[in-house]
């Protein structure tokens, strides 16, 4: 099988990289060289898919399907498509759940309103480009593009920092805030139960929008920070506290305290996707523990986390020491 993947150094798409590579598969990737690196046996091509021309490095290449995981101008997605459409049969793009309409209903499915975008468009917000993703994929192949709509990723080689964050703060021990209610339903997907579904999928030609996380309450807090408090071996004590003094306290789920949304919060509803189409599809999400454990031995190999490929760096998410210790006292 002949693998192209659009990026290849980034979280996703390093991690499709490296499926690829395990599955024996022949890899290339193709990006602007100027971030990262790849296993060894992968060819690079170089370009930049933004510039004029940019694309050149691809004429002439055949491959079995392709890996799209762009976040930026649609136009660009586009691009691609057209570029690859006579030597690539089946194109995979890396969406996300964040093309909804906001709020939108619990346990949606894939016919939900997404937001307005355009193929053309040359700028826009996050939710708008992967929605204009979308769009310019399908115009290009058809029912032969596969929309991935990914939910909250987790797993080895994060770069945003989410889990991470909670294991390197739980590794300092001490009391640790632990947002309630404890058997609150988290709703993820690891990176590499993404890809793998991604590439199965694609392989057998299977197109159109999938929303692509585990089921509601695959885990909860609870068992999510309990995991990480054993991985870390730090002793740490987890104090549970209700939402509400959290809230009151000005600090912001999912930014100030990852992964966290409590009930009723307006985007609630980003853990609460429905999912009955990809399951159907054959998805299957490995437990929160080896995600975690697998994370933990990732971070201590590689001490912090790494920088979003091509990307400016992201706010730092996680609470301040100091503004957790005040609510702690409180």
């Amino acid at each position: 099988m002949r693998l192209l993947v659009l990026g290849g150094t980034g979280f996703v798409g390093g991690a499709t990289v490296a499926e690829g590579v395990r599955r024996g598969w022949s890899v290339t990737v193709f990006n602007r060289g100027l971030h990262g690196s790849t296993p060894p046996g992968v060819h690079r091509l170089r370009g930049d898919r933004t510039a004029p021309g940019g694309l050149a490095a691809l004429a002439g290449g055949e491959w079995d399907l392709v890996v799209d995981t762009w976040d930026g101008a649609p136009r660009a997605v586009r691009a691609a498509a057209r570029t690859l459409v006579a030597a690539v049969p089946h194109y995979a793009y890396i969406s996300s759940g964040s093309v909804y309409v906001p709020p939108a209903p619990a346990h949606m499915g894939e016919d939900a309103p997404t937001v307005d975008a355009s193929a053309d468009a040359s700028d826009g917000e996050y939710a708008e480009c992967k929605a204009g993703g979308e769009l310019a994929a399908t115009e290009v192949y058809g029912e032969r593009a596969l929309l991935v709509r990914a939910g909250l990723i987790l797993g080895p080689g994060e770069d945003v920092g989410r889990l991470p964050w909670w294991l390197q703060r739980v590794a300092r021990g001490g009391d640790v805030l632990a947002p309630g209610p404890v058997d609150l339903p988290v709703q993820y997907i690891d990176v590499r139960d993404l890809v793998g579904w991604t590439l199965d999928r694609a392989v057998e030609g299977v197109g159109g929008a999938f929303n692509v996380i585990s089921q509601p309450g695959h885990t909860t807090m609870g068992e999510l920070l309990d995991s990480v408090v054993e991985v870390t071996g730090s002793g740490a004590t987890l104090r549970w506290t209700d939402p509400a003094p959290i809230l009151a306290a000005g600090i912001v789920p999912w930014n100030d305290l990852p992964i966290w949304i409590p009930p009723r919060h307006e985007f609630r509803w980003l853990q609460e996707r429905g999912v009955q189409k990809a399951y159907a599809a054959g998805l299957t999400c490995r437990p929160v523990a080896d995600t975690v454990a697998d994370t933990w031995r990732w971070l201590e190999a590689v001490g912090s986390v790494p920088p979003r490929a091509g990307k400016p760096r992201r706010v730092t998410v996680g609470l301040d020491p100091a503004r957790e210790a005040a609510l702690l006292a409180a």
